[in-house]
């Protein structure tokens, strides 16, 4: 069971479950935390899991004015703020993905490491493989009919405010997010960027978030598509936890972090 909490841009709902280090869990867009099923409890026997609905998600209702990442970042901060208390590692799928970058770039001081699961820093027309993907989704449409039945389960706002939230993150997903690769060059968390090999986001847009990065790996999970987390949760899941416990292993033939290190 979960509960809400007051913060400052919305009243958020979130759930917490396990004992350790404490480890954020942030969903997609038009998602809900239904969505971490195959990674619950594997994550919470290892770690103290919070997992947070983000404005006009699952529980947590929507607010007046557009959405926006940047203030989701906000929201994320205040929760870590006062939910955790100190510094968390961050997993993100796709939107979470995002606000957790930008969390990192905003407060380096909050987070421990960073998972960024199929996630962009360039808006939807210049980092999907489908450009126009998001111009054919409607609202009460079969490709968000599931979505459409997490949201009318357990929003506040009710089944009749869906497609308002839809419009409003179809418009931010057409215009954000707009992270610069200097902005991504300040992130000082490790950082494991995790991507399926069929993504809704391309291989190349994944591979120059990895280079923007300095200190990042990269993994392309091989017959996966953006739900990756869902399709093989058995090897995603141990990608992850192995990435969060365990120091970098020195490379033999360094090439890259060579450079980096020379650099340094």
């Amino acid at each position: 069971m979960g509960e809400y909490m007051e913060l400052p841009g919305v009243k958020t709902w979130y759930e917490a479950e396990g004992a350790g280090d404490p480890l954020l869990l942030l969903h997609g867009g038009l998602c809900t935390n239904e969505t971490w099923g195959p990674q619950r409890a594997e994550f919470a026997a290892r770690y103290r899991v919070f997992l947070p609905e983000r404005r006009g998600h699952g529980h947590t209702p929507d607010v007046s004015g557009p959405i926006n990442y940047r203030d989701m970042a906000d929201d994320t901060i205040d929760f870590i703020e006062s939910a955790v208390g100190g510094p968390a590692h961050l997993v993100g799928w796709s939107d979470g993905g995002i606000v957790a970058l930008l969390v990192a770039i905003a407060r380096p001081d909050l987070v421990r490491k960073i998972v960024a699961v199929g996630s962009n820093f360039r808006p939807g027309p210049e980092s999907g493989v489908v450009p126009e993907m998001f111009d054919q989704l409607a609202p009460e449409g079969p490709e968000l009919a599931p979505f459409r039945e997490m949201y009318e389960a357990v929003s506040p706002d009710g089944a009749g405010h869906w497609p308002v939230v839809v419009g409003k993150l179809v418009e931010m997903f057409h215009a954000q997010p707009t992270i610069s690769t200097e902005e991504l060059a300040r992130i000082s968390a490790p950082t494991l960027v995790l991507v399926g090999d069929d993504d809704m986001v391309t291989l190349e847009h994944t591979v120059a978030l990895y280079r923007a990065i300095p200190d990042s790996e990269l993994a392309v999970v091989p017959g996966t598509s953006h739900a990756l987390l869902m399709e093989k949760p058995g090897q995603v899941n141990e990608m992850i936890l192995d990435y969060l416990a365990h120091d970098p292993v020195p490379t033999m033939l360094p090439v890259r972090r060579a450079h980096a290190t020379a650099a340094g």
